[in-house]
């Protein structure tokens, strides 16, 4: 076989997987380790696949239309601001941003639906697997876009394993290392959420750990896009941007905030004073 032939066999394997081995390259074409080596290599070149540890994935013909910014309230008024200005992706909920609208679920989550067409993450609140499926499971009947957010538990582990096989999206939450969001990605969680925010409340570097979780997902050609929360401020919404994660979400104050900036309040009085000088 020639090696243009092997290229587009290749081709045809990760059209069909998003992701493959050397070794199962191998054993398919019937060549060494080390010929497929050379080919993955040459194709990367060519921008039509990119290589990971081990094997390779497939390159998307067109990039991202940029990162997601997800609002993280259950606030229907604060949802309605939001995309009004167009520039929202989904919204995230929990347990406790839903208990304070003292709404039914069913009945807010369908009002949200009516306001934006993106994602919308609803948590279940049990804790063992069946229980959790079975929770998720209804939840997605909701509407067309639910992502299931399921804590970082080995019981939710099983049941995002589970779901996601089962076409159902879901989203591992709570995380706080990039060996939590190792397993995530391994059970084939649609998003991770680490939770930047908190760690940077007791002392740690939680941009640190978002870089670290965007390496292993790189490395290893995952799927899994990641979603970086307990966001506080600007900056952290900044360096997220910069580490290439999938998006954010953020609460609605820092929503406004990611506009403001001193300069620019003063550079608009400046313009709009001297443009009343304009003989008229």
């Amino acid at each position: 076989m020639f090696n243009s032939q092997r290229h587009e066999e290749i081709l045809k394997i990760l059209a069909e997987k998003r992701s493959i081995t050397v070794e199962e390259l191998s054993r398919s074409l019937k060549v060494s380790s080390s010929t497929i080596r050379r080919d993955l290599e040459e194709m990367e070149g060519k921008g039509l696949l990119r290589r990971t540890h081990g094997g390779a994935i497939r390159e998307r013909k067109e990039r991202a239309r940029g990162m997601k910014i997800f609002l993280d309230t259950a606030s229907i008024e604060e949802i309605k601001k939001a995309t009004d200005w167009g520039l929202i992706d989904g919204v995230t909920t929990n347990p406790s941003s839903i208990a304070k609208e003292g709404k039914d679920l069913e009945a807010l989550i369908k009002e949200i639906a009516t306001i934006m067409d993106g994602p919308i993450c609803v948590e279940p609140v049990a804790t063992e697997a069946g229980k959790i499926i079975s929770e998720a499971e209804e939840l997605a009947k909701l509407y067309k876009n639910i992502i299931v957010k399921i804590p970082i538990t080995l019981e939710g582990l099983k049941a995002v394993k589970i779901l996601s096989k089962g076409g159902i999206k879901t989203g591992v939450t709570l995380i706080f290392s990039s060996s939590q969001a190792l397993l995530a990605a391994k059970a084939g969680a649609t998003y991770c959420f680490p939770f930047a925010g908190r760690l940077d409340d007791i002392g740690q570097e939680g941009m640190d750990m978002v870089k670290d979780i965007v390496q292993v997902y790189k490395n290893y050609g995952f799927g899994t896009e990641v979603i970086v929360a307990s966001i506080r401020s600007p900056l952290q919404v900044q360096k997220a941007a910069l580490s290439g994660v999938g998006g954010v979400t953020i609460p609605f104050d820092v929503f406004e905030r990611l506009i403001k900036h001193p300069l620019t309040d003063e550079g608009m009085e400046k313009f709009l004073s001297d443009w009343k000088k304009i003989p008229k």
